[in-house]
């Protein structure tokens, strides 16, 4: 997926779990690093090695299992363009998402179902929204839009 030259892609986990402050405390454990953002109901691990974003979501387990979704975080708005435009040539449905608020962080990005139902993305952060002031800006503090943030990616 990654051609000479171009930044390397991180793979995306997006796990439900029951609890995310005990889920939280067994992966900053587990990872030996500290989560890199958390809300309410919502914590996100981003490591460099392994190359992996990990997005815990408190969503009880149940239907469907663990599993939220897959993805791909990338670098460049390009990147993203690149795999719908792949998508789309191999014949496949895809869902595009642009500027969308998703999982406290503006994104770029598109979605595509695998044969067994599996969601997977591909996406970029064109604005992570650290602080607690970028959410309040984007007006992510209002019941609506923080329901729609944290359910986005269900």
């Amino acid at each position: 997926m990654t051609a000479v030259n171009e930044p390397v892609a991180k793979t995306h986990l997006s796990l439900n779990v029951s609890d995310v402050e005990k889920s939280v405390a067994f992966y900053e454990a587990f990872f030996g690093v500290p989560a890199h953002k958390r809300r309410p109901g919502y914590a996100n691990f981003d490591l460099s090695s392994p190359a992996l974003k990990l997005a815990l979501q408190e969503n009880p387990p149940c239907c469907g299992g663990t599993l939220n979704h897959l993805g791909i975080q990338v670098a460049t708005l390009d990147q993203v363009q690149g795999a719908r435009d792949r998508l789309k040539a191999a014949g496949l449905a895809s869902f595009d998402e642009r500027d969308t608020t998703c999982c406290y962080a503006r994104q770029e990005k598109v979605w595509v179902q695998d044969p067994d139902g599996n969601k997977w993305e591909v996406y970029v952060i064109t604005d992570d929204l650290l602080d607690e002031a970028d959410e309040e800006e984007s007006d992510l503090s209002t019941p609506e839009l923080s329901s729609a943030v944290t359910q986005c990616c269900v």
